[in-house]
């Protein structure tokens, strides 16, 4: 169990300008950062290494592995991170997969054989209608869907303002809202689908110095949860991925902030966060891409409403 947070973190900006929060990957805000964990588990094993490993040798012997050829995903906030590992994961199974940011040389640059980047704010509710209208109209109704794109910031609340709130609510929940609507349009009239919300431990719990993120992620995991209700007994499913701290370029941006405020070496800093996660390292993001393949795999389709955890351990 968890105690002590480091609430002096705050306030703390996690992107480093207006193009960046769309490529954030579902990680929690710096507010939950913890300094002390007892019962901290030694990590004996490697970390999973994408879908397949999830799935299992057994498993692909056996021919259960999923194949999704003639399925299109979409994910958002798919250019880096979480997003790109699932992503990539998706296409290897043989989904067509519609990757969505902000920057479109992003995600051009990382786009494999099937994938596709297509340029999407996901505040701006006509952008969203438009742009998945027209990634179904090229491949296809969308039967995986996964709103990944999210902003991770913090900040007390006395010292927080509309904007601030706005921006947070547009990206991390209007956005999830839209996201969803707009691809169930297309799902709803196929006989299969997988609506999977990266969300945050934020959104189980909250935290202090956050409350803003956490709200955001709350409401993201009570949209989910709804969902799962509204069709129940239907052939969809509605699930959200809660991960702690991922190994991903926002560790790296908040071992610099951590180091600066604090006067701790970037080792030491960047510590705080891997012992926040129970077993003591950093998550993967293959790890995050792992659990998101069961969700579309065989087997999993009485697996609905769901918040699932991967923090090494219970929170």
């Amino acid at each position: 169990m968890m105690t002590k947070a480091f609430t002096w973190l705050f306030p703390l900006r996690l992107r480093t300008g207006p193009k960046q929060s769309q490529e954030n990957d579902g990680i929690m805000a710096c507010g939950e950062i913890i300094a002390q964990a007892r019962g901290t588990q030694r990590h004996l094993g490697r970390p999973l290494r994408g879908a397949v490993a999830l799935l299992g040798s057994a498993g692909n012997r056996k021919g259960k592995t999923m194949d999704l050829k003639g399925k299109h995903a979409l994910i958002t906030g798919g250019g880096t991170g979480i997003g790109l590992a699932i992503a990539q994961d998706l296409a290897a199974r043989g989904a067509q997969v519609t990757i969505t940011g902000r920057r479109q040389e992003v995600l051009d640059a990382v786009a494999e054989p099937g994938m596709t980047g297509l340029a999407m704010d996901v505040r701006t509710e006509a952008e969203v209608v438009e742009k998945i209208a027209a990634a179904v109209e090229a491949r296809g109704p969308i039967q995986i869907c996964i709103p990944n794109a999210g902003l991770a910031e913090g900040r007390a609340l006395h010292k927080t303002d509309m904007a601030f709130w706005r921006d947070m609510m547009a990206t991390n929940l209007d956005g999830a809202f839209l996201t969803i609507r707009e691809c169930l349009k297309s799902m709803r009239e196929t006989d299969w689908g997988r609506t999977i919300a990266i969300s945050s431990m934020a959104g189980l719990r909250g935290l202090p110095g956050a409350a803003c993120y956490s709200a955001s992620k709350h409401g993201m995991i009570g949209l989910i949860r709804s969902l799962s209700e509204d069709y129940m007994g239907q052939p969809f499913t509605f699930n959200a991925i809660c991960p702690g701290y991922v190994d991903t370029p926002i560790v790296e941006r908040n071992t610099a902030s951590i180091a600066a405020r604090t006067g701790l070496d970037a080792e030491k800093a960047r510590d705080i966060m891997v012992k926040s996660n129970r077993h003591g390292r950093l998550l993967e993001v293959s790890e995050i891409a792992a659990a998101a393949a069961w969700l579309t795999g065989p087997g999993s389709q009485s697996v609905n409403g769901q918040c699932i955890e991967i923090a090494g351990g219970q929170m």
